[in-house]
């Protein structure tokens, strides 16, 4: 008897926890998890729309014949392309993928399309991961994405050393969406740490653009690899915050409801203490760019801006309740918006007239600020005991950058 009267009771407590978390969650915006951040400069955000267009160009058959190429073209020479495989040349093991050798900009581009629905493979690579699974570096990573990595590297290295050492003042580009994202962040994780199969490439030339990524590495490695990987997030965009396990996310993407008790149960039961404290939880990769478009409530467009930062806590822990957080994922609206939010910024500051000496000298400086603003990530890392964040700088980081500036004095 006494259970059966604390069934109503539950009920009730679990309707009203429900009922506050959707009350928060309508209160909350997208704008308020970087409203504390940095501002991005044209400079910095200039190759996120190209890299764009050359991501969609992968779903294109003939270059020469384009299908889907955006009002402005992709911008590319098709001789250029020199290489491109399809799911029937990967078995499935990894995403389409090409191999673009940007003259223009002094870039080898190797750029990887997003998840394709229909492609049980994908799924599949996916869902193959579970929490703590697989560990990489001295963090965690999710499984699916390394074995496509390695895939990746071991078939393509040949290709990769030979216009490194062939272009040697070229920088070595990994750029991909939603699946192709978290494959290029691994990859870029094992070209780091694997140079001497890329001709000894080094660390500061080899860059990636994870383009509305998928969860993939454990904090204190997102943290450490913000020199050399950079995620991109349009405004809503749900899979960068997508915090459960992507098996129960897709189970539940047919049953709204589901997803969202999910969710609630989480966030509801969860500290921000324990998540970062938690080694296997997986993040968005590297530093983050958050494109916003829209303010709450309002129809009209805003005029768009790009925050920037390498943070700690917060890195988009939370779902949006908007009707944009499906259309914010597409490749296709992430192009549109980074393109508008380009041109308004070089209408702003045109860096093009500036001079070329005075140019570099403000590269230099936002490659420094970027490295100051990387260490004191890594300082906050370490003061809230985010497992494996002190790890010793191994990896060449600052070393490398020290020497230079050591070098620059002495001259």
């Amino acid at each position: 008897m006494s259970v059966a009267c604390c069934i109503p009771l539950v009920e009730c407590v679990s309707c009203l926890a429900c009922v506050r978390w959707v009350w928060k969650k309508f209160l909350y915006t997208a704008g308020q998890e970087s409203e504390n951040w940095g501002a991005a400069t044209p400079e910095e955000f200039e190759p996120i729309p190209r890299l764009c267009r050359y991501i969609l160009s992968v779903y294109e058959d003939d270059l020469r014949n384009p299908m889907w190429a955006p009002p402005e073209g992709y911008g590319m020479n098709p001789d250029w392309v020199l290489l491109k495989k399809e799911y029937t040349d990967t078995q499935g093991k990894v995403s389409p993928y090409m191999i673009y050798l940007d003259h223009e900009n002094s870039d080898i581009v190797l750029a990887i399309r997003g998840l394709d629905m229909g492609k049980e493979s994908d799924i599949l690579m996916l869902l193959d991961n579970k929490l703590g699974q697989t560990t990489y570096d001295g963090g965690y990573v999710h499984n699916g994405l390394l074995k496509a990595a390695q895939y990746v590297l071991e078939e393509e290295c040949g290709v990769l050393r030979g216009l490194v050492e062939k272009f040697s003042g070229y920088s070595l580009t990994f750029a991909g969406h939603s699946l192709g994202a978290g494959v290029v962040t691994l990859l870029t994780l094992l070209a780091v740490n694997n140079r001497e199969k890329l001709g000894g490439i080094e660390r500061k030339r080899i860059r990636c653009f994870a383009i509305a990524p998928a969860r993939c590495i454990s904090l204190n490695l997102a943290v450490r690899y913000a020199d050399v990987i950079n995620s991109v997030v349009l405004q809503d965009d749900f899979l960068p915050r997508t915090t459960v396990a992507l098996e129960h996310a897709f189970k539940s993407l047919l049953c709204f409801p589901c997803l969202m008790c999910i969710m609630c149960l989480k966030d509801t039961c969860t500290l921000e203490e324990k998540m970062l404290q938690d080694p296997r939880r997986l993040y968005a990769p590297g530093r983050l760019y958050h494109i916003i478009v829209r303010k709450p409530f309002r129809f009209k467009k805003i005029t768009p801006l790009v925050r920037t930062a390498v943070p700690v806590d917060g890195r988009f822990e939370h779902i949006v309740l908007s009707c944009n957080i499906i259309s914010d994922h597409a490749i296709i609206w992430i192009l549109q918006e980074s393109q508008r939010t380009l041109t308004c910024m070089l209408e702003k500051e045109p860096i093009m007239k500036i001079p070329v000496a005075q140019r570099m000298e403000r590269q230099a400086s936002i490659a420094k600020e970027h490295m100051q603003e990387h260490r004191a990530a890594i300082k906050r890392a370490v003061a809230l005991d985010v497992p494996h964040a002190n790890s010793p700088p191994s990896y060449g980081t600052f070393q490398e950058s020290e020497s230079e500036e050591g070098e620059n004095s002495n001259v």
